[in-house]
């Protein structure tokens, strides 16, 4: 897409105005940082508070008498028995358990559902839902309605109550509440983000975000409050060992693969990807976290060695600011799959050491 047919949130305005520094992404145009810096605003979001704009993302409505037969069908996670307010995450996998893409669905009730995609596979996922629909249900693309701004950081609640009832934050962890008033508009609050901190993403009507952007960073400004961008996005959730989709997992890389086996419900009867999923099991090959131990940042695409094998490839890697650290993700063989050993991986033709470790860098207190 060509960079005067990029999209742009209700927000683009606002981003200039605090100096947002606008680049392309996933066919919008979005502030990949703003004055302060990346690490500036990675270290807010850690120790105090930071606030994105996500109203790229896309929203798809599944409503029905077999909307949640829908849901068990495309998704490999569960979603019987939920109970309204709930959201569950889970990838959404193709005929050969390769990954379609990975998001959250909330119940909005036992026939209406919203389901939460990545913005650059909106368009794929609708048609992908469309053409594997099953029963009596309707999938809706509301996303150019939607608005949708994450407050993340251990101060992120103590802000948003001074703008919204108490019984309005939900009290568990992804969850939601409907229906909300915030600044005079209805909106959608759930515990949820891609940090590993504390905090909340609001989805309000589009038009409303620039007015909903303004009186939290008002009533952020005691606590630090600042604006982040996808810079300091993807740092804290490669910091957090938050996968992230065309990285950790796409079409051909299972969730079993990229670790994510606890959201796949093999005693399902069934969904798409299954038998598939069953064939690769055990997975020959897994992801793992490098922690560097030598001189130098690990980025993605970067072979990895051990005892001077080829064992896989890099998926991510940058300097994680808070825990201070060069760290990165990789897909490599199973077998070779042993924390707390050393590998070496292909920097530019230099060998960078880095010791094999949990991909959750950063855990934060409960």
């Amino acid at each position: 897409m060509s960079e005067e047919n990029l999209k742009m949130t209700s927000l683009h305005d606002t981003h200039i105005k605090y100096g947002g520094k606008m680049v392309p992404f996933a066919g919008w145009e979005m502030p990949v940082q703003y004055k302060a810096g990346v690490i500036a605003e990675h270290m807010a979001v850690r120790t105090k508070a930071g606030m994105f704009d996500v109203s790229h993302m896309g929203e798809i409505t599944c409503k029905g008498p077999d909307a949640e037969k829908n849901l068990n069908h495309l998704l490999t996670n569960d979603y019987t028995g939920m109970k309204d307010g709930q959201a569950r995450y889970s990838p959404m996998c193709n005929e050969e358990g390769g990954v379609v893409d990975d998001l959250i669905v909330y119940r909005r009730s036992a026939e209406d559902f919203l389901m939460v995609v990545n913005a650059a596979n909106k368009d794929k996922d609708f048609a992908w839902v469309k053409a594997h629909q099953i029963g009596d249900v309707v999938f809706e693309d509301i996303s150019d309605t939607i608005g949708q701004i994450a407050l993340q950081g251990p101060l992120a609640k103590q802000i948003l109550r001074k703008l919204v009832a108490e019984e309005s934050i939900p009290t568990e962890y992804y969850a939601a509440t409907y229906d909300n008033d915030m600044c005079g508009t209805k909106v959608m609050i759930s515990t949820t983000g891609y940090t590993g901190e504390d905090g909340v993403e609001i989805y309000m009507p589009m038009d409303k975000a620039p007015e909903i952007w303004e009186a939290l960073m008002e009533a952020g400004s005691d606590e630090g409050l600042i604006p982040c961008g996808l810079g300091a996005r993807d740092t804290l959730r490669l910091e957090a060992g938050m996968p992230l989709y065309g990285h950790e997992m796409d079409d051909t890389i299972t969730p079993k693969e990229a670790l994510l086996s606890i959201f796949v419900k093999m005693d399902k009867p069934e969904f798409i990807g299954k038998d598939a999923i069953a064939v690769k099991t055990p997975p020959t090959r897994k992801k793992v976290g490098l922690e560097v131990t030598g001189r130098g940042i690990i980025r993605e695409h970067m072979d990895v060695y051990r005892n001077g094998k080829k064992i896989g490839v890099t998926t991510s890697g940058t300097m994680c600011p808070y825990i201070k650290k060069a760290c990165a993700c990789a897909l490599i063989d199973a077998d070779q799959r042993e924390l707390g050993e050393e590998v070496e991986v292909d920097v530019r033709g230099r060998m960078v050491k880095a010791k094999m470790v949990k991909s959750q860098f950063y855990k934060r207190a409960e």
